[in-house]
Formats: C-alpha cells, structure tokens, sequence
C-alpha cells in the first residue's frame, strides 16, 4: 500500500523519487540542501535522516545510510519497496595509490567484496560492479567541470581497526586498487539482485598511507580539500542525475 512505513527510513510510496543520494553521514544531507530548492525534511530515525527537494525540476530524496553494509542494505531494500530506482553514494574513502590525492573523487567501477553484508545475499563470485550508464554520466560531468577524479575498483570492508590494516592496504595497493570503504559493494550486489541502476562517488578523505585518525577528523572539521571533494561529489552526483534524466 502507498501509506506503508518503511521501518527504519520511515519513508513510504508517497514520496514518488526515482532518484536517491546516498551519503553515510547524517550530516552530509544538510549540506545536500543547498544544492536543491523546494527542500522538505522527512524523517530522522537511527542513522537514516531523509529530505526531499528538486534539482533542476526532478525530485531528489536524500537518505544517509550510517557506517557499513549492514545499514546500507537496509536502506537499499526499503528505498527499492518505495520505488526509487537510481541510487548514487556519496561517501568518503582512504586512498590506496600515491596519485590519488586529498579531496579527489574516486568513481568506483566495481567493489571488492571484502564485507559480510553482500555475502548474506549471494556467493562471493557474483560480482559488485556500477552501472554503467551512471559511471559515464559521472565521469562526464566532472571532466567538464574540471574536477579531479579517478575511475576503477574499490574495496569495501567492515572495520578500520583490525591488527593487519597496514598490510591489507599494501596487497590492495599493489593490486592497483584505488581506495577502501564500507559501503559500496553492498549497494552494488543488492542494486543488482533489486534491479536498481547503482553508482559510487567516494571523496578521498586520507591519502595513500595516511592517518585514518586525522584524515576522518579533517573532514568532520571542515579541512578545505576534503571539504571542496564533499562539494564536489553532491554536485556531480546531482548534474549526472539530471544528464540521465534528460536522455530517459
């Protein structure tokens, strides 16, 4: 029924938004909003807030997942049962290659699987790959823009504290992977599974080597590079979506 509440985003079918931007940090949804006109906050339960406003006339929502891919694949489901269909993240990363530097964009192509929510889902050897139409849209926008970016593979995992980190990033590294976070290969695997159209554009918060500590803390506080790649990312995210609108 269209009046049925989604249990943890407390959203249902009234809202009518195909498209979603999906940052991890509450936070980052109020800075959404200046981007966006017509601005209607909707819900604030556990990590998932939610708004609602326009973007060059198409209705944008607006859902923080929290950390992980436990809460991501919440918020995946519930907004694929209130029928959006294009959901980008717009999240931060750790950089995994000396040219990738502080306030970058990295377009995730595709994940490595390194968490337990996808594996919930389906074997390992299903892959966590974007969609590609959204990729190009993405990549196109912040060419034109001049906005410094890098495409490939990314890997997802669940903790930053583990006794071997240090390690984990070196093999990754020599990979040519191109940074870490914890969210994208969910969205990916379950965007797949629920016939969602999925994208991942990550601000590099700590260079390759980096201190998590500081690079995290820069961000929370409003350091110029990571703060202008935040930017960036919503803006992207946004002229992308309306590209796509235009040629649907």
């Amino acid at each position: 029924m269209p009046t049925e509440i989604q249990p943890h985003i407390q959203l249902t079918k009234k809202i009518k938004a195909k498209y979603a931007l999906l940052p991890g940090d509450p936070k980052r949804v109020d800075k959404v909003t200046q981007y966006l006109n017509d601005v209607e906050e909707l819900a604030y339960n556990r990590e998932y807030k939610s708004i609602m406003g326009y973007y060059k006339n198409i209705p944008i929502l607006v859902v923080s997942t929290g950390i992980g891919g436990p809460s991501t694949g919440i918020a995946v489901e519930e907004l694929s049962s209130i029928g959006v269909t294009t959901l980008i993240r717009i999240g931060s990363s750790g950089a995994l290659q000396d040219d990738i530097h502080l306030g970058d964009l990295l377009i995730a192509t595709g994940a490595i699987r390194d968490e337990g929510t996808s594996n919930a889902y389906i074997e390992s050897s299903f892959p966590a790959i974007a969609t590609h139409n959204l990729v190009s849209a993405i990549s196109d926008v912040s060419t034109r823009k001049n906005i410094p970016y890098h495409t490939g593979i990314i890997r997802s995992h669940d903790s930053f504290y583990t006794d071997h980190e240090e390690h984990i990033d070196d093999y990754w590294s020599d990979k040519g992977v191109l940074g870490s976070d914890m969210e994208t290969s969910t969205l990916y695997v379950l965007g797949a599974l629920r016939g969602l159209q999925t994208a991942s554009i990550l601000n590099v918060v700590v260079p390759s080597k980096g201190n998590l500590q500081s690079g995290i803390n820069d961000l929370v506080g409003g350091e110029s590079l990571p703060a202008q790649g935040e930017q960036n990312q919503i803006l992207v995210a946004l002229e992308a979506i309306a590209s796509i609108h235009n040629k649907s």
